[in-house]
């Protein structure tokens, strides 16, 4: 039987179309974490476990920058982290690795759900509407992977490297559990990722009129009161941290006002072609 058309579709059939791109879009994010599951000796020990390691990219670049500036710094060039990882219930490491697998599988499949949800959004958009998000897609994937890239070569080894180094006392030796290690990891990533989808949300929220460029810009000064302690809270508590963490975040909420600039001239420029 042909598909309706979006007109002739009632309450229940958007309802129903909606659930058939729910579970494909959940099939696509339940086999990329199939495949996560499967290869769970890279996703643990060079994905999970690589910001514990003082080989990691990040430590090895703070650590040649710290030298270069002349700078002696024991915590980014020791050999390793004073901590070492333990599991303290029975099946903790198999829900790590149930849960790690479909948070890895959600990352992977993100470009395909996103593609469902559009391909559920799309047919009810005017055919100018379509043409102009037509790279929606590419550019929300593209800056989705950027924040998750950001989150975990940044923010997860700062915040590492800061509590593992971290003591209020000799007598207190760190022994942290694999699932606190792995929600830094997680969380860390996966807020970037988020965070980093600003400029596509503004643009959305610019299309439906809730958001204007003046709107950003009168409340930009609280906008950077709240990314410097949204930077506090996810960062050591020390300044490079946070302004290594509130700069691309900054630059994305400059981005944002020129994105609705652009949408709002656009829609001004059609409003007088009619």
């Amino acid at each position: 039987m042909a598909k309706k058309r979006v007109d002739e579709m009632s309450f229940l059939d958007h309802l129903e179309d909606l659930r058939w791109h729910l579970i494909r879009a959940t099939l696509g994010v339940v086999i990329a974490a199939t495949l996560a599951f499967i290869f769970k000796k890279f996703i643990f020990d060079v994905i999970i476990f690589g910001p514990t390691q003082m080989n990691f990219p990040t430590y090895e670049g703070l650590c040649k920058m710290s030298q270069f500036l002349g700078i002696e710094d024991t915590t980014f060039c020791a050999d390793k982290f004073p901590f070492i990882i333990q599991n303290r219930t029975v099946a903790g490491q198999f829900s790590a690795h149930i849960w790690t697998s479909i948070y890895a599988g959600f990352i992977v499949a993100f470009p395909y759900v996103l593609y469902q949800l559009w391909s559920f959004i799309s047919p009810g958009l005017k055919p100018n509407e379509r043409k102009n998000s037509r790279g929606f897609i590419v550019v929300a994937s593209f800056l989705f992977f950027l924040g998750v890239l950001f989150g975990y070569y940044i923010i997860t080894p700062l915040s590492i490297n800061f509590l593992a180094n971290y003591q209020i006392s000799e007598q207190i030796s760190n022994e942290f559990d694999i699932s606190s290690v792995i929600a830094i990891v997680r969380s860390s990533s996966l807020a970037s990722g988020f965070v980093f989808e600003l400029p596509i949300i503004i643009y959305f929220l610019t299309k439906v009129g809730l958001v204007t460029p003046q709107f950003l810009k009168k409340y930009r000064k609280y906008a950077l009161v709240l990314v410097l302690i949204l930077s506090a809270i996810i960062t050591p508590p020390d300044i490079a941290s946070q302004v290594i963490v509130a700069i691309p975040i900054l630059v994305l909420y400059q981005a944002s006002i020129y994105i609705s600039a652009i949408v709002v001239r656009n829609q001004n420029r059609k409003r007088k072609h009619v």
